[in-house]
């Protein structure tokens, strides 16, 4: 079992849109309608926000591989890349995916894990991520990552407004 991380270009675009799409359709079907998922995912991944997302320099995307095989991806944002204001002295998880078959390996906690070493190599005090309130495994994931709960934000999804919470872990 070997696991690697790689840093995302421009090149990478289509395989980012595929995994993105396919990543978030899997986790978020279920408890959506199909008008507001498709909504989503066509303003989201698009071609062109996900262009203007890979060349923003304050966003990096992470492939993650399981045995040479694609399994997901990880997006961190600081400055003012970040999806509330947060401050200079935070970094922002905005996504952590992982396909469905590569899931219960360890791959969300390496991909945490690289977003804590960039947060620390940049100085940063704190790393923040939103998670929709009814992703139960998700919450149960972070808690157990260290992050606590610190407040709300809304989002999005096509015509709906929903809540996540503000879950935040310090660096140091």
């Amino acid at each position: 079992m070997t696991i690697k991380i790689k840093k995302c270009t421009l090149d990478d675009l289509q395989t980012l849109q595929e995994v993105a799409i396919e990543t978030f359709y899997a986790t978020f079907k279920d408890q959506n309608t199909d008008e507001n998922m498709k909504a989503y995912l066509e303003k989201a991944f698009s071609e062109k926000q996900l262009e203007k997302e890979l060349s923003n320099t304050y966003s990096q995307f992470f492939f993650v591989y399981f045995d040479n095989e694609l399994a997901g991806y990880l997006k961190i944002n600081t400055n003012d890349a970040q999806t509330e204001q947060m401050g200079s002295e935070s970094l922002e998880i905005e996504r952590i995916y992982i396909r469905e078959k590569f899931q219960k390996f360890g791959l969300g906690k390496c991909l945490i894990n690289k977003a804590e070493e960039i947060a620390k190599e940049s100085s940063k005090k704190k790393v923040w991520l939103g998670v929709w309130e009814k992703n139960e495994n998700a919450i149960g994931f972070y808690k157990k990552m260290g992050f606590v709960q610190a407040g709300t934000h809304s989002f999005i999804l096509g015509d709906e407004e929903q809540t996540d919470y503000i879950m935040i872990k310090r660096t140091w």
